[in-house]
């Protein structure tokens, strides 16, 4: 399957989720996005978006906010830990979105995935220790998701 992997603001292509996903077989696109300017890491994302047309788009804190302001078609929707009351102007998800959040998370929080799930009929799956979701729980719940 091919999944849009779209990092985090200080973050980086080729980080332990997107290698995560693409050892257990998947094709990841994994493009550097702009820390400066959103704008410019929409433009990005959208992009690579058309030019690869992935299954899945998953989006991690601030690449969550941008994969809710791109056109992602009939693409599903994995969110971790999304930034969407910093950045963007997008306020639902798709009612087929999954979000994955830490209660625990000291950088988003996980009040702003309640409110995101219940506007848009999407799943909150609560899992993880922090907002990184680095750990094997996590990661096997991401996968998961993506299926």
């Amino acid at each position: 399957m091919k999944i849009l992997f779209l990092h985090g603001w200080h973050s980086v292509p080729g980080g332990i989720k997107p290698t995560y996903l693409a050892q257990h077989g998947h094709t990841v696109i994994n493009p550097a996005l702009d820390d400066g300017d959103f704008a410019q890491a929409i433009k990005t994302a959208q992009a690579e978006f058309d030019k690869h047309q992935p299954q899945v788009i998953v989006g991690s804190s601030r690449g969550g906010a941008v994969a809710m302001n791109i056109k992602s078609g009939a693409a599903k929707l994995v969110m971790l830990c999304p930034a969407w009351k910093k950045y963007g102007t997008a306020k639902t998800v798709k009612p087929v979105t999954v979000i994955l959040h830490s209660r625990a998370d000291d950088v988003v929080p996980f009040a702003d995935s309640e409110e995101l799930a219940r506007n848009s009929g999407a799943t909150l799956i609560e899992v993880g220790t922090d907002h990184r979701l680095a750990d094997p729980e996590p990661l096997a719940a991401m996968l998961k998701a993506c299926g």
